[in-house]
């Protein structure tokens, strides 16, 4: 159990190859299925997003526990998390975590159908820490949001991706569709992304990681 988290047992994987072998059915699988359900970690005191915890998301009784930890490490689990039980261990700590249903960004996507799933391998045009990482998109007639990694912790993304992000996604029968990759780069010119969307937050990702330094305290991180 990780981070008091009853059923959470990740086990995280680096890079394209390692996460598409894994999970990649699965993932395409979960085509065709509503979002019937999510939940992530809040504290009681001021019901801030605790992002260090897996997200879970549910699809008609199929979930999906998604979690990323430093640059490029990236956890996905299905139906272990048990998010009815309390989280454990934080005794000693002034914060209090607890599993919500409440998010503004998820909230749209309640009750949609699902069209699919894709992974997207973030390559920039310069060398630097994040290059290789994996975010999954999910996406829906409606729209689409990613979980994606917001250094050291998730970051929930809604909308088109930064163009430097290359979207891996299967074909119909949950085979990868190496036709369908391709970079977004090539979609739409370079600029910087508005305030607020999807590529504006990983823009941000990267100039955290180019200023970052080992052993900077980080926010919150209490359990481990």
């Amino acid at each position: 159990m990780m981070m008091g988290i009853s059923g959470f047992e990740p086990t995280f994987l680096v890079g394209l190859e390692a996460v598409r072998e894994n999970h990649g059915p699965r993932l395409a699988a979960l085509g065709g299925r509503r979002l019937t359900g999510y939940a992530l970690v809040r504290f009681v005191e001021d019901g801030e997003w605790f992002a260090d915890c897996p997200v879970v998301l549910d699809f008609e009784g199929v979930r999906v526990e998604i979690c990323h930890r430093k640059f490029d490490e990236l956890s996905i689990s299905w139906n272990t998390v048990d998010t009815t039980a309390v989280i454990t261990g934080w005794q000693e700590s002034e914060f209090t975590p607890t599993w919500s249903s409440a998010d503004e960004r998820l909230e749209p996507f309640a009750g949609r159908k699902l069209r699919e799933v894709s992974l997207l391998e973030w390559r920039s045009s310069g060398q630097d820490l994040a290059d290789g990482a994996i975010a999954v998109e999910f996406a829906f007639d409606a729209g689409r949001f990613c979980i994606a990694n917001g250094l050291d912790e998730n970051s929930i993304e809604v909308g088109d991706p930064d163009p430097d992000f290359v979207r891996h996604h299967w074909a119909h029968e949950g085979r990868p569709s190496t036709l369908a990759s391709g970079s977004l780069a090539s979609q739409s010119p370079r600029q910087s992304p508005p305030r607020g969307t999807a590529g504006h937050v990983a823009a941000r990702f990267l100039r955290r990681c180019r200023t970052y330094r080992p052993g900077q305290p980080p926010s919150r991180k209490s359990v481990t």
